[in-house]
C-alpha cells in the first residue's frame, strides 16, 4: 500500500468514524425528543381517563394541559437565560433530569391540583431542552448541513405522535393512564444517560452569560420569525386538534380510526420534517413558503376532503403535516439572525409554537361554537398558515432593508 493509498484510507476511516458519532449524538439528543413528544400529545389521548380517575370534569382536566403549555413558555427563556454559563452538555442533562422528575410526580400525584402543578414543572425543561439540543446538532455537523441535523432532533418528537401517542392511549386502557408518564420519566432517565455518553464535552463559552442572552430580545429578526412560526403553525394545530372530533361527530367512525388518523398525521409530520430539513439546506426561504403555501391550500381544501370520507381526510391529514417541516426551518433560520444570543432565542422557538398550540385551537373553537362543523377549522387553519405567508414575507423585507439578507 503506498503512502498515499494510506493516506486516503486513514481519512476515510476518520470521516466514517466522524458521521458515526455525529449519528449517536442526534440520536441520543431524539430521544429526549421522543420523550417530550410522548408526554405533550399523549395528556390529549389520556385526558378522559385521569380525569374520571382525579375526579374532575374533562373540561376542567384540560387545565392540565394548560399548565404544562404554561410551563413551556415560562421555562424556555428563564431556563435559557439562567443556563447561560453551562456547557450545553451538561444543561441537557439536567433537564432531563428534571423532566424525569416531574414526569415520574405527575404519575403518583393523588389529586388534580397537585397534578397540575406537577405538568406546570413538567413543561419548564420542554423548550430550553429543544433550544439547547438544536444547537448542539447544528455544532456538529458542516454549516450547510444544520437543518438536516435540526430535523433529526424534530424526529424523535415527530415519531413521537406516530408510535409514542397510541402506545400511552393504548397502555392506558389496560394498566391505567399513570403508566404512560412513568414510561416518558423512564424515557427521560435515559435519555440523560445517552446525553451525558455520547453528547461533545465542548467547554462552556467564557464569554456567555444571561445579560448576553438577553440581548435577543431587541433583535427585531428573532421577534418576526418567531411570530411567523407562531401564527403559521397554529394553522396545523387549529385542524389538529379536532381531528378526533372530525372523525367520531362528523363522519361516525370509531375510536379505532381516530387512533389510525392521528398515526397518518403523525407519519406525515416524521416524513415532512426530514424532507424540510433537507431543502432547508439548500434554500431555506424557500422551504418556508412552501411549507405555509402548501399547508394554506392543503387546509383550505380540508371540509371539502372531509365530505368525501375517511379516504379523502386521510390524504388531506397526511399531507397538511407539510406544516411538520416549519419548526426544523423556523429553528435554523433563529440560528442564522440571533447573532450572540442563541440559546435564547433557540429556546424561545419553543415557546412560540406553544403559542401556536394555544391560538389555533382557540380560533377554530370559535368558529365551531357559531354553528359549523368541525371540518371548518380547516379555513381558520388556513388563514393562520396564509398569514404565516404573509408574515415570512415582511420577515425578508426587513432583513433585506436592514442589510442583513
Amino acid at each position: 500500500m503506498t503512502d498515499t493509498t494510506a493516506e486516503h484510507a486513514a481519512g476515510q476511516a476518520a470521516r466514517v468514524a466522524k458521521e458515526s458519532s455525529a449519528r449517536m449524538v442526534l440520536f441520543a439528543l431524539s430521544l429526549g425528543g421522543f420523550a417530550i413528544g410522548t408526554t405533550e400529545f399523549a395528556s390529549m389521548a389520556l385526558l378522559p381517563s385521569f380525569a374520571s380517575d382525579l375526579g374532575v370534569s374533562e373540561a376542567r382536566a384540560a387545565d392540565a394541559i394548560s399548565a404544562y403549555a404554561l410551563g413551556v413558555v415560562v421555562g424556555a427563556p428563564v431556563l435559557a437565560v439562567a443556563g447561560a454559563k453551562m456547557r450545553k452538555r451538561m444543561l441537557l442533562i439536567w433537564l432531563m433530569l428534571a423532566f424525569a422528575l416531574f414526569n415520574t410526580l405527575s404519575a403518583i400525584a393523588p389529586s388534580f391540583g397537585l397534578f397540575t402543578v406537577s405538568r406546570f414543572f413538567s413543561g419548564l425543561p420542554h423548550g430550553a431542552y429543544f433550544g439547547v439540543a438544536a444547537l448542539v446538532a447544528a455544532s456538529i455537523v458542516p454549516r450547510n448541513k444544520r437543518a438536516t441535523a435540526v430535523s433529526r432532533v424534530f424526529l424523535g418528537l415527530t415519531i413521537a405522535t406516530t408510535i409514542g401517542v397510541p402506545a400511552a392511549s393504548w397502555m392506558s386502557q389496560y394498566i391505567g393512564w399513570r403508566s404512560g408518564f412513568v414510561i416518558v420519566g423512564a424515557l427521560s432517565l435515559a435519555t440523560a444517560l445517552a446525553v451525558y455518553l455520547k453528547a461533545p464535552r465542548t467547554p462552556a463559552d467564557p464569554d456567555a452569560n444571561p445579560l448576553r442572552e438577553l440581548g435577543a430580545l431587541k433583535n427585531r429578526q428573532v421577534w418576526l420569525t418567531l411570530a411567523t412560526g407562531a401564527v403559521g403553525f397554529g394553522g396545523f394545530f387549529a385542524v389538529y386538534t379536532y381531528i378526533a372530533s372530525t372523525v367520531k361527530s362528523t363522519l361516525g367512525a370509531s375510536d379505532d380510526t381516530v387512533a389510525l388518523m392521528l398515526m397518518v398525521a403523525g407519519l406525515g409530520m416524521t416524513i415532512f420534517n426530514l424532507a424540510m430539513g433537507a431543502l432547508a439546506d439548500r434554500n431555506l426561504n424557500l422551504t418556508a413558503y412552501v411549507a405555509f403555501g402548501g399547508g394554506a391550500l392543503v387546509l383550505a381544501l380540508f371540509p371539502l376532503a372531509v365530505s368525501g370520507g375517511l379516504w379523502t381526510m386521510g390524504i388531506a391529514v397526511l399531507c397538511m403535516s407539510i406544516l411538520g417541516g416549519v419548526s426544523t426551518v423556523m429553528q435554523t433560520r433563529l440560528m442564522n439572525v440571533a447573532g450572540e444570543a442563541q440559546q435564547l432565542a433557540a429556546s424561545l422557538h419553543h415557546a412560540a409554537f406553544n403559542v401556536a398550540n394555544a391560538v389555533g385551537p382557540f380560533l377554530a373553537a370559535r368558529v365551531i361554537a357559531a354553528g359549523h362543523d368541525f371540518p371548518a377549522a380547516g379555513y381558520v387553519g388556513a388563514a393562520l398558515s396564509a398569514g404565516g405567508f404573509v408574515l415570512f414575507a415582511i420577515t425578508l423585507w426587513d432583513a433585506r432593508r436592514s442589510g442583513l439578507e
